[in-house]
């Protein structure tokens, strides 16, 4: 009998981390877990690791660490700091790591996983956007695994096996629109925070809602996409699809598309990453199309979503407008939940930053962080002012 998979989940107290461990308490013969990586959420890490029982749980926040000490079962060690996430990324016994800590903060740990040549589940778009290419290159020299765990990028990825990649004309992630996406553009400027987290088809945190009901995350999975899938700028798209059904769809030279399909719900695209033959019950529902509303799709309007008009831009530029954007948008995120700035100037903060970055290749990590650092400095500015 094959011995099971051990995986470190980098984000485990998020919801991917969460999904992961009711996929791996479906199939306790096929997973194990080796390391949990949490920030805060001491009592929900308490919880997982009684469910999971891991050799490590490794908090983050250094408060958090010492509300856990002496909570753990017996056996499980508890460490702190980003340093011990890395090692626990990067550990010999382990051979998968789902990387799914939330924005920039994941890539240290997450590009360790990779430089140890380990499979990856990458939930973290931020390693992409930010270091697309450094992150991809250490997967060639490493041997390691990259397999999305975003809807989209899963769906493109199974609608691509099999087939020639030069016969692709265009990869079209669909996007539900988020809350907002038949509300009138001129009414966007009064929305509140509560508002913008309120997704109509996916349970997320804060960050990831937010970005969902500007489409800046529709953007990042665009560029995120561009290096998963080795694509050019013009190969990229989007369309809205209000009901979460059809995840991705490629086009081929001869007319062909390739639709993936499945109920929303993130268990699908992160058993697949895990283990995608043969494959394995996730738990989600099954999709039942003469049961289903009519499937829509529409044109992105980019007056009501300026992010989409924003990406084309970074998309045909070089990997410097990438991290900006990127970097940007985090800051202009937490302002708005913050109350610094309103929910359009979330898009027209990272709108201004860009327009004060040079289009430049970037090559290393030190590279990456220098311009991470210096469109984070920009991005305060232009919210103070």
């Amino acid at each position: 009998m094959n011995k099971p998979m051990k995986l470190t989940i980098l984000g485990a107290t998020g919801s991917i981390g969460t999904s992961t461990i009711d996929v791996m308490l479906r199939h306790p013969q096929a997973f194990a877990a080796y390391a949990l990586v949490g920030h805060r959420n001491a009592k929900l890490m308490a919880e997982l690791a009684e469910k999971v029982r891991p050799e490590l749980v490794v908090m983050t926040d250094e408060s958090a660490y010492f509300e856990l000490k002496g909570k753990l079962p017996a056996g499980v060690n508890l460490a702190y700091g980003m340093d011990e996430a890395i090692a626990a990324a990067e550990h010999a016994d382990v051979d998968m790591v789902m990387a799914a800590m939330v924005g920039s903060a994941g890539l240290p740990a997450t590009l360790a996983a990779v430089r140890a040549g380990k499979r990856v589940g990458l939930a973290n778009k931020e390693c992409l956007v930010t270091a697309g290419r450094v992150f991809m290159q250490a997967a060639k020299e490493s041997g390691a695994t990259v397999v999305p765990v975003d809807s989209e990028h899963a769906a493109v990825h199974q609608a691509l096996i099999g087939h020639d990649r030069d016969s692709v004309t265009r990869i079209i992630l669909t996007a539900s629109g988020g809350p907002f996406r038949n509300r009138d553009p001129k009414t966007l400027i009064n929305v509140t925070p509560a508002e913008a987290v309120a997704h109509p088809n996916w349970s997320m945190g804060a960050k990831i809602s937010i970005d969902s009901a500007t489409m800046m995350n529709k953007a990042l999975e665009l560029i995120e996409a561009r290096w998963l899938f080795d694509a050019k700028a013009e190969q990229l798209s989007a369309i809205i699809h209000p009901q979460s059904i059809v995840h991705a769809m490629v086009e081929y030279r001869d007319g062909s598309v390739l639709a993936q399909m499945a109920m929303p719900d993130m268990r699908s695209p992160i058993i697949y990453a895990m283990q995608a033959e043969p494959r394995l019950e996730s738990g989600i529902p099954w999709l039942e199309l003469a049961q289903t509303h009519p499937l829509e799709f529409q044109a992105v309007d980019e007056e009501r979503f300026p992010a989409m008009r924003l990406v084309k831009g970074v998309l045909a530029g070089e990997d410097s407008l990438a991290i900006a954007l990127n970097a940007a948008n985090e800051v202009a995120n937490q302002a708005f939940q913050d109350g610094k700035v309103g929910f359009m100037g979330i898009v027209s903060t990272v709108e201004a930053v860009l327009n004060k970055t040079e289009n430049k290749h970037i090559e290393t990590l030190d590279d990456v962080w220098q311009h991470d650092a210096i469109s984070r400095q920009l991005a305060n500015e232009v919210i103070a002012k």
